[in-house]
C-alpha cells in the first residue's frame, strides 16, 4: 500500500448554481488532491456545468493545474501537448515501489557521490533522452490502466518514449536530498527522471516532491488556490478566468466579416484571401472568438473546432 500520502484538504464549502462559465482557470493545486478532485472542487466553486483539466498532477504533487471551463474544453489538448516546468525534490540512496513518497521501500544504498558529480550527471540527461513510462501511471494497456496491473503486482512491458530535456539545473544540495529545476517536453516524467539520475548516479533514488512552475506560456505565479477562489464574492470570481483562446496564443489569427462569421459558426468553408496555413484562430471584426479554422490551397478557411454560437457574444 502507499505510505506517506498527505491528507487532502477539505473542500471549500462554496457551491455556485450550475451555468455555462466560459473560460480557462489557472490553479494552484495543493498537495494532497488528486487533480480530479481540485478540478470537481473549482467546478463547484464557479458552478461550470462542463470542465476538464489539461494534464494531471499525482496527489503528492502541487503547483500549476490549468482547468477549462465550458467552450475552453474543447482546446484543452493544445495546452496537453505544451512544454512543461517543475521544481523537484529527490531523496538519494532509496527507492520505491511507485518511485515517489507513495510507494514502499524497494532498496537502501549508500550515498557516495558529492555535489559536483550530482551536477555532472544531471548535464548528461539535457536534450533528447528515452524513459520508460513507470507501471504506476495512466497509460492504458488492452484498455486498463498501467497501475492497476502495477497494484495487481503484474509487470508489463512498456517501450521506451522519446522526451526531450530543455534545462535540467541543481538549484540545492543538502545531501540525501538533491532539489532541480527542469524544463521539458510533455509527456516526460518527471518520476522517471529521478529514478535515472539515481541509478547514474549508482545509489538510486525516488521523487519526494514535486511543483509545477509553468505549462506552456503559463506561470503558477499567477495561479489561484482553491481557498482564494471561494472567497472571492460572487461578482468578482469570473475575473478569474482567462479567456477561452488564452490556451491558443501560439497559433496565428485571421479575422471574418460578418458574413464569414455566421458561415464559419455553421460549419461552412469560408472564402479568405490568404495563403494555405495549418491551424489559425478565427475572429469576427469585433475581435470575437469563433473557433480554429484550416486555410486550404483553393483559399478556404474550413472550420476545424467552432465554439458555440451562443459563446461567441
Amino acid at each position: 500500500m502507499p505510505q506517506n500520502r498527505p491528507l487532502a484538504q477539505p473542500a471549500p464549502r462554496v457551491a455556485a448554481p450550475r451555468q455555462a462559465i466560459d473560460g480557462v482557470l489557472l490553479l494552484d493545486k495543493p498537495v494532497g488532491l488528486t487533480s480530479n478532485a481540485a478540478l470537481q472542487q473549482a467546478r463547484r466553486i464557479f458552478g461550470a456545468r462542463r470542465a476538464g483539466h489539461t494534464g494531471t498532477l499525482d496527489p503528492f504533487a502541487g503547483g500549476l493545474l490549468p482547468l477549462c471551463f465550458g467552450e475552453a474544453t474543447k482546446f484543452a489538448h493544445y495546452q496537453l501537448e505544451a512544454d512543461k516546468t517543475y521544481r523537484a525534490t529527490m531523496r538519494l540512496g532509496v527507492t520505491t515501489t511507485t518511485g515517489d513518497p507513495e510507494g514502499s521501500v524497494l532498496a537502501t544504498r549508500p550515498v557516495l557521490v558529492g555535489e559536483a558529480e550530482i551536477r555532472s550527471v544531471l548535464a548528461r540527461f539535457v536534450g533528447e533522452i528515452q524513459q520508460i513510462p513507470p507501471m504506476y501511471s495512466a497509460l492504458k494497456h488492452h484498455g486498463r490502466p498501467l497501475y492497476e496491473y502495477a497494484r495487481a503486482g503484474i509487470d508489463i512491458e512498456r517501450p521506451p518514449r522519446r522526451v526531450r530535456i530543455r534545462a535540467l539545473e541543481c538549484s540545492a544540495c543538502p545531501l540525501p536530498e538533491v532539489t532541480f529545476t527542469v524544463h521539458c517536453s510533455a509527456g516526460t516524467y518527471i518520476r522517471t527522471l529521478a529514478q535515472d539520475i539515481g541509478e547514474a548516479l549508482g545509489c538510486g533514488a525516488h521523487l519526494t516532491a514535486l511543483t509545477r512552475l509553468a505549462s506552456g506560456g503559463f506561470s503558477l505565479e499567477n495561479a489561484h488556490t482553491l481557498d482564494a477562489l471561494a472567497a472571492l464574492p460572487d461578482t468578482r470570481r469570473a475575473g478569474a478566468l482567462l479567456p477561452v483562446d488564452a490556451l491558443l496564443g501560439h497559433l496565428p489569427a485571421i479575422e471574418l466579416d460578418a458574413a464569414g462569421r455566421t458561415a464559419f459558426l455553421h460549419g461552412r468553408r469560408v472564402p479568405v484571401a490568404a495563403a494555405p496555413t495549418p491551424l489559425r484562430r478565427v475572429y469576427d471584426a469585433g475581435h470575437v472568438f469563433l473557433g480554429l479554422g484550416e486555410i486550404d490551397a483553393a483559399g478556404m478557411l474550413i472550420p476545424r473546432r467552432v465554439v458555440d454560437s451562443s459563446a461567441a457574444t
